[in-house]
């Protein structure tokens, strides 16, 4: 998670980069990105706000998206 004291995973941003334009792993490396704090705070209110009966999953991509 990117965000104020969570300066360290920014140097991470490259690699992921790198590895996202490598077909090979490309899928896991979008799967497995950095998100921000506030893209998880986001991602965390969608959820209280649309209650789902059973169980859901919010992936990266998912995370990223804006509603």
């Amino acid at each position: 998670m990117l965000g104020p004291g969570h300066r360290w995973p920014w140097l991470l941003l490259p690699v992921y980069w790198i590895l996202e334009r490598i077909p090979s792993t490309a899928q896991t490396a979008r799967r497995l990105g950095m998100v921000t704090i506030t893209q998880m705070l986001n991602a965390l209110v969608y959820a209280v706000e649309h209650p789902l009966a059973g169980s859901r999953v919010f992936d990266v991509p998912r995370i990223r998206a804006p509603d």
